[in-house]
């Protein structure tokens, strides 16, 4: 890098390039990574509640 404001300038050119996504695309993105993030917490909660139950099970067997 000899240059640093044709750095700059390049990198403000680049910007213009690129494609930036629209509001829908950007609100669609959201809304799935929080339904997927929601059901993946929902089956991590019932997975924890069976291993829960089964560990008690486990425990309480007198021999």
């Amino acid at each position: 890098m000899k240059n640093p404001l044709k750095f700059i300038q390049e990198v403000k050119q680049e910007t213009f390039r690129v494609t930036w996504p629209t509001k829908k695309d950007t609100i669609m993105g959201a809304v799935m990574v929080f339904a997927l993030a929601s059901i993946a917490a929902i089956f991590f909660l019932f997975l924890d509640q069976i291993l829960r139950f089964l560990l008690n099970i486990i425990l309480t067997i007198n021999f």
